[in-house]
């Protein structure tokens, strides 16, 4: 592991500025680029240590606050450790605000943050790497479907309702995707149910994209989030190890 340099950059979009936080080595080179797409809660400590990470491992990672049009990380009030069961008026807050967040909106702020990372001094020239948590394992797989000459490798993780039977599901881009994808399914997860996972497998198969869906025995929708109820230590493992990989390969 690297040291890592952090800060808060500001990324230009159709619809103003999406704040973003950036970690890349500090050595000073340019180095291969990681999009790490947040789950609801947002842009907070865990998604910053999470980058760090990567960023230690070789990445400059950039984690857009996809919310951004409700204003600037944090958009809600969080508490330090995150109990949805015990705080339900969390969801409250957040569900318009997801909501509001459409295919199209987030695929054209996908778009902005490509073409920064694009032109920024610390991203090496190739293809970028998609990794998302939650809500955002499903703006990964629409990343690859939707700009499939720019991501090589997508990654999504304890994802809900990624192959629904709804016009807009985000399965339905598995024909455009050029990238390998890999998804670690919370097996305690209702959004994800054994016929998503089953729809989702099909399409991916019948579309030729290279991937792996795995199902993480035990573990709860949100498992890698080390702030809330849900974390899952030897999953989250399991998670860098798959997701290291899975860039390693392609990056």
């Amino acid at each position: 592991m690297t040291a890592v340099e952090g800060n808060v950059v500001d990324i230009p979009t159709d619809d103003g500025t999406a704040d973003a936080y950036l970690a890349r080595p500090g050595d000073g080179n340019a180095h291969p680029a990681v999009l790490l797409y947040m789950d609801a809660f947002g842009l907070r400590p865990q998604l910053r240590a999470m980058a760090d990470r990567l960023a230690g491992e070789g990445y400059t990672v950039l984690v857009p606050n996809v919310f951004y049009r409700h204003g600037r990380a944090p958009v809600v009030e969080l508490p330090e450790f995150i109990d949805p069961g015990a705080r339900p008026e969390i969801f409250q807050h957040l569900g318009p605000i997801m909501k509001s967040l459409t295919p199209d909106r987030a695929m054209r702020d996908a778009d902005a943050c490509l073409r920064w990372l694009a032109d920024c001094a610390s991203v090496a020239d190739g293809p970028v790497g998609v990794t998302g948590y939650c809500m955002g394992a499903a703006l990964a797989l629409r990343t690859a479907g939707t700009y499939p000459d720019r991501v090589a490798a997508a990654a999504g993780f304890h994802g809900g309702n990624l192959a629904t039977e709804g016009p807009q599901s985000p399965h339905l881009v598995a024909g455009n995707v050029t990238a390998e994808l890999y998804f670690g399914h919370a097996d305690r997860d209702p959004g994800m149910p054994a016929e998503q996972q089953e729809r989702l497998e099909a399409a991916l198969t019948g579309a030729g994209v290279r991937h792996r869906c795995e199902v993480y025995a035990g573990a709860h929708h949100g498992y890698t989030q080390a702030d809330t109820a849900a974390y899952a230590p030897e999953a989250t493992e399991r998670h860098w190890q798959e997701l290291l990989g899975l860039l390693k390969r392609n990056l």
